[in-house]
Formats: structure tokens, sequence, C-alpha cells
């Protein structure tokens, strides 16, 4: 299980597959958030904070993609 930045909510990682996995971008700070997009509704679940590169590509082999392939929300 995760629980996002701010330990309000537990999300399992198997239930959240059924969407895309995508980074939500700051445009301004350049803060990366893993998560997934519902396919269903189109929002953005957040996950946990990306704050280096190992982050990313731990979260990318879980997700099963690469971080060339992952989508980004801005």
């Amino acid at each position: 299980m995760f629980i996002n930045k701010k330990n309000k909510k537990v999300h399992e990682f198997n239930n959240l597959l059924k969407g895309r996995p995508a980074l939500r971008v700051s445009i301004c700070t350049g803060e990366k958030t893993a998560g997934f997009i519902d396919n269903e509704t189109g929002r953005f679940h957040d996950l946990y904070l990306i704050t280096d590169q190992r982050e990313l590509e731990a979260f990318c082999r879980k997700a099963g993609t690469t971080p060339e392939e992952i989508e980004k929300v801005y």
C-alpha cells in the first residue's frame, strides 16, 4: 500500500493499475508527483512525491513503463 504525500488516504497499487501511470509536474517549481490517471473519470490519483531519478525509475518499474514513455500532466 502507498500513502500519499498528505498521509490522509491509503491506495492499493493494484487497484490503481486500471489507470494510466503519470507524473504531475509543476510548471513553476518542477515538483513531480507520481500517480495514476483513472481511465473512467480522468482524475489524477497521486501516490508519492518524486525527489530524484531513482524514485522515478522505481515507480516506472512498478507501473510497467519507462521514464520516457510516462505521461506528464502539467
